[in-house]
């Protein structure tokens, strides 16, 4: 269980923070951009939450704690070490990803195939998921740099890999399962 009893503890005031094994780097590490760019998609998953209701919602806040977990992952490395760590890390499972895949699937289901590329907008809680789909696309190349020069649980980058596609189509079934995606049109302002 976490404890937060005091908020502001002075230790990075010097540009450094800890990682979830004590070490500290500088907050600009490539570690630290990649699950702070995770902390920032859960913020604006919670803004999307205001324009969702019912099972949008329900799944939305699943999203949420799978983020948290994620960060969790992130912020741990060296994952030779889980088995002997004192608590065993949080790490991403297969799980997780089958069950956004599972999600997937069955939004997609109901939905018209594509003809045209989609423009983010549409409804408010559309263009909320657009903006989703974007940040977990950029919290995915983080990750993805990050694990060019150290080890990343690799469910952290598929997980990722399917939560854009994962926004994409709620996006869809929330402009009226797609009758409503603003098409884009190549060429229509020259």
């Amino acid at each position: 269980m976490v404890v937060l009893n005091k908020i502001y503890t002075r230790t990075g005031d010097k540009g450094t923070t800890a990682l979830g094994n004590g070490d500290r780097v500088a907050k600009h590490d490539a570690r630290v951009n990649a699950y702070g760019t995770s902390d920032e998609l859960n913020a604006f998953v919670g803004v999307a939450r205001l324009a969702a209701s019912g099972d949008m919602d329900d799944l939305l806040a699943l999203i949420q704690n799978d983020l948290f977990d994620l960060g969790a992952d992130l912020c741990r490395p060296d994952l030779a070490s889980d088995a002997t760590a004192e608590y065993p890390p949080l790490r991403m499972v297969e799980a997780q990803v089958k069950r956004l895949e599972s999600e997937i699937d069955a939004m997609n289901a109901d939905l018209e195939p594509l003809r045209s590329f989609i423009l983010p907008g549409g409804s408010a809680l559309a263009a909320h998921l657009h903006v989703c789909r974007t940040v977990a696309r950029r919290a995915e190349r983080l990750a993805t740099d990050l694990s060019t020069d150290a080890e990343v649980n690799p469910h952290v980058i598929t997980y990722l890999n399917r939560l854009s596609d994962w926004f994409f189509v709620a996006a869809r079934i929330a402009n009226e399962n797609g009758t409503t995606d603003v098409l884009w049109v190549p060429g229509a302002n020259r």
